[in-house]
C-alpha cells in the first residue's frame, strides 16, 4: 500500500497471532488487508521470482518499491540489487518490514520510507519493481516519467485493462490518450499475465506485469501543451481530427489565441513557427483545462 487514505483501525477480539489468520483468510502475520486501499499481497512465490527475472536487476542497482506490503518482493528484490527502497504509506506494513528483516543481513540494505509515494520527494532509483495499488496506476505512472534523472526502467504490476491501456497500438480497441502520452516518454512492454488467485486477498480483476522504460533522449515536447492536443483528438472517439478541430469552441479559442500573438507585435525574426505552433496547442489545452 503505498498511496490513499489510511484510517487507524481497532484489533478485533481475539484476533491475535495464529487465531486470527486462521478465521480471517485476508490476515499474514496477524495483519488485516484492506481491498478498499488496494493491499493485495503477492502470495506465488513462483510468480515474484518469475518477476525478478524479468526486471533485468543488477547487483550494482538500487530499486524503488511501492507498496511494499509485507516484504514477499522485497526480500527477492534485496537478494537481487544493491539496496532496496520502499514507499509504503500504511505504518503496519512498516512495521511489519522493519521487524521481518531486523537482524538480518538485508537490514542495512533496506530503506522505508512511510508516506504517499504521490505526495512524497522520490530519491535517485535505477529500476522501480513493484506491485501498487491500482487506484495510483495513472497517476503514479506519470510521476514516475517525470522523475529526474531519470532511471532505467519500471517493472509495475498493474490492472489488466489498464495494462493493456498501456501497451496499445494504432488501431487497437483499446488505444487512447493513456497509449499516446505514456509511449510518447517510454517504451512499454507486456511482460506477464497474472490471474487474480496469485493473490492475497484475491483482487476482483486479473492483472499484467508491463516494462517501461523511458525514452533517452525525451522528445523535445511541452507535456502539457502535448496533453491539451491529445484530449482534443480522443474527445469523441467517433469523430474524425478534421471535424473535432472545425469545432466552434476551438476555432473560437483558436482565433483568440492568434489575435493575441498578433497584438504582442511580435516580427518574424522573433516568433518562430514553432512558437506559433507552441501558442496553438496550449490553446487546445486551455479549453480543455490542462
Amino acid at each position: 500500500m503505498a498511496g490513499g487514505k489510511i484510517k487507524r483501525e481497532k484489533l478485533q477480539r481475539g484476533g491475535r497471532g495464529g487465531t486470527a489468520a486462521a478465521s480471517n483468510p485476508h490476515f499474514q502475520g496477524g495483519i488485516p488487508f484492506h481491498k478498499s486501499k488496494g493491499q493485495h499481497i503477492l502470495k506465488n512465490p513462483l510468480l515474484v521470482d518469475s518477476i525478478i527475472q524479468k526486471s533485468g536487476i543488477k547487483s550494482t542497482d538500487i530499486i524503488l518499491e511501492i507498496g511494499p506490503g509485507t516484504g514477499n518482493l522485497t526480500k527477492k528484490l534485496l537478494e537481487a540489487g544493491k539496496s532496496v527502497i520502499a514507499v509504503e504509506l500504511d505504518p503496519r506494513m512498516v512495521l511489519e518490514l522493519e521487524r521481518r528483516f531486523q537482524g538480518t543481513p538485508y537490514s542495512s540494505r533496506l530503506k522505508v520510507i512511510q508516506g504517499d509515494v504521490l505526495k512524497c520527494d522520490l530519491p535517485y532509483f535505477d529500476i522501480c519493481v513493484a506491485n501498487i495499488p491500482y487506484q495510483i496506476s495513472s497517476p503514479l505512472t506519470f510521476k514516475l516519467l517525470s522523475h529526474r534523472p531519470l532511471f532505467r526502467c519500471a517493472v509495475i504490476m498493474f490492472q489488466r485493462e489498464f495494462a493493456m491501456r498501456l501497451v496499445a497500438q494504432p488501431g487497437d480497441t483499446l488505444y487512447c490518450r493513456l497509449s499516446v502520452n505514456t509511449q510518447l516518454l517510454a517504451r512499454v512492454n507486456h511482460l506477464l499475465k497474472v490471474g487474480r488467485n496469485n493473490f492475497r486477498p484475491p483482487p476482483k480483476v486479473d492483472s499484467s506485469v508491463v516494462r517501461i522504460e523511458p525514452r533517452k533522449p525525451l522528445p523535445p515536447v511541452n507535456f502539457k501543451e502535448w496533453d491539451g492536443l491529445v484530449r482534443i483528438c480522443f474527445n469523441r472517439k467517433n469523430k474524425t481530427l478534421g471535424s473535432l478541430f472545425r469545432q466552434k469552441t476551438v476555432l473560437s479559442l483558436l482565433e483568440k489565441n492568434y489575435k493575441t500573438l498578433q497584438a504582442l507585435q511580435l516580427t518574424p525574426e522573433g516568433f518562430s513557427e514553432e512558437k506559433e505552433m507552441a501558442m496553438c496547442v496550449s490553446a487546445l489545452g486551455e479549453l480543455l483545462g490542462t
